[in-house]
């Protein structure tokens, strides 16, 4: 989309959910449900690398439902219909799909079993596409719907059999990235990555998440908005060489000559004949948590042996090197002033009763593009004005797009992606006096994210042990969010990646190099919605001794957080000093990047407090 003076906006903000629509494709899906003689069939918003955001043929949950947010799946019978989402979609769903024609069900880790074996009689059948699956979740689902014997058969895509005008695969060209961006080499990461293939006696990997095989060979694409990938899927021998399967529109001569030494580039048509040739007799290492069911079946008809075990690259690369670090300090850098910038033109026009959300977010994303290595935005920028920003994430439309009314709490999560890295923060501003109860609930937010900031903990701790910290003064008045405090970010990849996190479901140890965000917040329906995000990264502490290492987290992100929302009676003399010492920071980092006006705003809003 391009703005009225030519420039283009990354953001779209078109009605994409259309519950109209939903029971004529229902209708048409149940057609091909009887001419597949399957009795069910489950549309899973994942595509075959299971990436958060898809291109837009992939899209299939909100094509068939009107639901358009990040994760979720669709069970549909012959005559009953379900949407299955997790808590940060509980508002979302209901109101973008036909809740006529389709029920809303909490994702609980039994909710598709019990659900299909309540709809369906035995002797049913439910299909699916092997290519939207993994063979860790088919395993599962088939053994739980045998209990009721109810059969999980591999089918088309019927979905695909009904969109007539689905959209073709992208074919953006792939990029590479220099030595001074990456930090290693794209062949000394191969030949690292064979090592661990010969430690786990394995005769190849099989890579089919995009942001890994593009960090291995240090390549970045455009095929799917707001993260810089390509999609494809790569095998990684033992002998040495590694193929990547991708569309052949994206190969240039230049990409071609830059990579010829460490990867073979094949079209993507080439993927299931070559895997099932390898295959025969050895032994082939797949992620049964992350790859396409169809493919774990192609190893084991060709007479090859699987080993099951997560993606190692995963691991390697949240572990971010100096170079990767630098790079993301930087982008931080840049988004500060863009921040600053934003948040003063915010204080300035908030108060006129004017600002809609569309407006809001299309001035941040004009003013992070006035740095030029701004590449596109890391996620659809979440703009929440009072009520809305209770909806966890919300994605405001030309339909649901809200004028913000003095007075009102503003949430706004965003980010960018710079050439140097990625960035994600989010902030809830006040625009005019605010409540006791507003002022509350932000100073306890406040305090459960300083508190994550300043933990100190062995090594070994995961983002499990640690989600409590974030929560505890929440907890102590009864009140709680129902999202992790924190994320894997990637550099100049995937704003949110694997495998550490803050929150009860991330089990891996936190090492040094991994970047996270920290995020705790509160959610109010119908009232406020607020959030704190800062980026953190995970240093040696000097605490620890050489026998028992102790880590800590250093912050990357310095945008002001708003003290007009603080109680400061609720906080104490250290967590008042953090935040003072932060501001002191804030102002540091982006005031040279400022105009005389914006550096004005900025000592203000820096000021101790």
């Amino acid at each position: 989309m391009f703005n009225n003076d030519g420039s283009i906006q990354f953001q779209q903000f078109d009605e994409k959910a259309d519950s109209t629509q939903v029971l004529p494709r229902l209708t048409a899906l149940r057609a091909a449900l009887s001419a597949a003689n399957v009795d069910a069939f489950i549309v899973p918003r994942d595509d075959a690398h299971r990436g958060e955001n898809v291109p837009a043929g992939d899209e299939r949950l909100a094509y068939m439902t009107g639901f358009t947010g990040s994760a979720g799946y669709a069970l549909v019978t012959k005559d009953r219909a379900a949407l299955v989402v997790d808590g940060r979609y509980t508002i979302q769903a209901p109101a973008q799909t036909d809740t006529d024609h389709i029920e809303c069900v909490d994702m609980k880790p039994d909710a598709a079993q019990k659900w299909l074996v309540d709809a369906l009689e035995a002797g049913s059948k439910v299909g699916f596409d092997g290519w939207l699956h993994t063979p860790n979740a088919i395993k599962t689902l088939r053994e739980a719907l045998a209990k009721a014997e109810i059969n999980l058969v591999e089918t088309n895509n019927l979905v695909d059999e009904i969109w007539t005008d689905r959209p073709a695969p992208p074919t953006d060209k792939i990029f590479t990235l220099s030595l001074d961006q990456t930090g290693k080499s794209a062949a000394d990461k191969v030949s690292d990555l064979i090592k661990t293939i010969e430690e786990r006696e394995a005769d190849a990997l099989v890579l089919t998440l995009p942001e890994s095989f593009c960090w291995l060979f240090n390549i970045r694409g455009s095929d799917i908005p707001n993260t810089p990938v390509t999609l494809g899927f790569a095998i990684i021998e033992k002998s040495g060489k590694a193929t990547l399967f991708v569309q052949p529109e994206k190969i240039t001569a230049d990409v071609q000559n830059e990579l010829g030494d460490v990867v073979a580039l094949r079209p993507i048509g080439d993927l299931t004949g070559n895997l099932a040739e390898l295959a025969q007799d050895k032994t082939i290492w797949l992620d049964g948590n992350t790859c396409p069911s169809k493919l774990a079946n192609i190893v084991t008809e060709a007479g090859g042996k699987l080993v099951n075990e997560a993606d190692p690259v995963l691991k390697i690369k949240s572990r971010k090197n100096a170079v990767e670090i630098d790079g993301m300090k930087a982008a931080q850098r840049l988004d500060s002033a863009a921040m600053a910038k934003f948040l003063s033109w915010l204080d300035a026009e908030a108060p006129k009763g004017e600002l809609t959300e569309i407006a809001i977010v299309k001035q941040l994303e004009q003013i992070r593009r006035q740095a030029n290595s701004l590449v596109d935005i890391s996620f659809e920028t979440i703009s929440g004005s009072g009520p809305n920003g209770a909806i966890c994430h919300y994605r405001v439309t030309e339909n649901s797009d809200r004028r913000l009314i003095p007075g009102e709490l503003m949430l706004v999560d965003s980010g960018g992606q710079y050439r140097e890295g990625t960035t994600d923060i989010t902030r809830t501003m006040a625009t005019g006096p605010a409540t006791a109860e507003q002022k509350k609930h932000f100073t306890l937010v406040l305090k459960g994210m300083i508190a994550l900031t300043l933990a100190t903990f062995p090594k070994g701790t995961t983002g499990s042990h640690l989600d409590i910290l974030a929560r505890q003064f929440l907890w102590a008045e009864g009140l709680d969010y129902n999202h992790g405090t924190g994320h894997g970010v990637g550099a100049f990849l995937g704003v949110h990646e694997g495998p550490c996190g803050i929150s009860p479901r991330y089990t891996a140890p936190l090492e040094v190099g991994n970047i996270i965000s920290n995020e705790p917040g509160y959610y109010l329906e119908g009232s406020h919605g607020i959030r704190i995000e800062n980026l953190i990264v995970v240093v040696e502490s000097d605490k620890g001794t050489k026998d028992q290492p102790f880590y800590s987290f250093e912050t990357i992100t310095f945008t002001p957080i708003d003290t007009r929302l603080i109680d400061k009676s609720l906080m104490t003399e250290t967590e008042i000093n953090w935040l003072n010492d932060y501001h002191k920071k804030c102002y540091e980092i982006a005031a040279s990047q400022l105009s005389d006006s914006d550096k004005a705003w900025l000592a203000s809003a820096t000021k101790a407090i």
